[in-house]
């Protein structure tokens, strides 16, 4: 059987002592190798054509051009996986959506202070997430939102009970598919839970910019509050999101603990708490992602009597966690990213 080939990585950072570093991190990963570093994009630029990199990993601010403006132009003009480098502060959260929305596969946050040793403490996480990026693919344009669906006024009576509940799980290349799914869907839908892994305190700038865009409210999950429809509910950075049901309705629980699945918050914790409490009257949705977050509970879901479903491999930037959840018969239906809102939709109104 042949070795699964490296992926080739190109390091663009305008500071030698982070070239430096990160040259040494994923060095030491065996799936990875460094076949050169530039200091600007304009060296990148060259540096792409001579090396031909699965990946890169690209720096905000760089003399002569920052990383945002080259990230731009590269994915018009030779679209490839790129995971930015942004400070973890306020500026640098709106510049990491922003990377986002440009096409970069994923963030790293870079510590403001101590820059080396902070990057070396993360040196398996940092490596892991270009790996991961190596293997995505880059969809050049943002599709369309499908058309706007007609308002279905007997779900919002039908949430208001207390039953119907949406869950969504997604990582890698999941903050546009929930994007494109949140942007065509009515504003009376039953409450959606949703997890998507993010770096820590990432999480309320991605919701304030969902909501601006979206005919649903779109908010960060509280402890206890009671889920209403035509929400979604991002679980927060650094705990699990549970759902319970009280003498109010359904209710969103913020559990501390270990990481699930590698993950905290997990997709599996959601999923497996949304099967104990709404069971046949929920649909769990699993989206673009790299490993197997969210396989067991959206199996949990499924054999519960939930409908579950999986988007489908030609449309993930990572199809990691829709197949590994596929593979466990956890899916009972796969679509394309374009059609998951219409799916949401025709399973609401068959709930109500």
């Amino acid at each position: 059987m042949n070795q699964e080939r490296k992926r080739r990585v190109l390091i663009v950072d305008d500071s030698a002592l982070v070239r430096q570093v990160l040259h040494a991190i994923l060095s030491r990963h065996p799936q990875l190798e460094v076949v050169g570093t530039a200091n600007d994009p304009y060296d990148a630029r060259e540096r792409i054509k001579e090396l031909n990199p699965d990946v890169l990993t690209l720096d905000v601010e760089m003399p002569r051009m920052d990383g945002l403006t080259f990230l731009g132009k590269l994915m018009k003009a030779h679209p490839m996986p790129a995971v930015m480098l942004s400070s973890l502060t306020a500026k640098g959260t709106t510049t990491a959506l922003d990377a986002l929305d440009l096409g970069a596969v994923d963030v790293i946050g870079k510590p403001a202070m101590n820059q080396a040793a902070g990057l070396e403490a993360m040196g398996a996480e940092i490596a892991e997430t270009v790996y991961a990026a190596s293997l995505a693919r880059v969809h050049v344009h943002r599709a369309p939102s499908p058309a706007a669906h007609p308002v279905l006024a007997p779900l919002a009576e039908r949430a208001r009970a207390g039953r119907a509940l949406i869950a969504i799980g997604s990582s890698t290349g999941g903050t546009e598919a929930l994007r494109q799914i949140f942007e065509a869907i009515p504003e009376n839908l039953p409450p959606i839970a949703v997890v998507q892994h993010m770096l820590p305190g990432f999480t309320g700038a991605f919701a304030e910019r969902l909501d601006r865009s979206c005919r649903a409210r779109v908010k960060v999950a509280e402890e206890g509050e009671v889920l209403k429809p035509g929400t979604v509910y991002l679980a927060p950075s650094e705990v699990h999101l549970t759902i319970e049901r009280h003498s109010k309705g359904l209710v969103a629980l913020l559990k501390a603990g270990d990481r699930v699945s590698r993950h905290l918050p997990s997709v599996d914790v959601l999923f497996q708490s949304v099967a104990e409490t709404c069971g046949a009257h929920a649909m769990g949705v699993i989206l673009t992602g790299m490993g197997e977050d969210g396989a067991r509970g959206l199996l949990a879901l499924r054999q519960k009597g939930a409908r579950t479903l999986g988007q489908d491999e030609a449309t993930c930037v990572v199809y990691g966690m829709p197949r590994s959840a596929w593979l466990r018969g956890a899916v009972e239906q796969q679509a394309p990213l374009p059609a998951i809102a219409s799916h949401l939709v025709a399973w609401c109104g068959h709930e109500s």
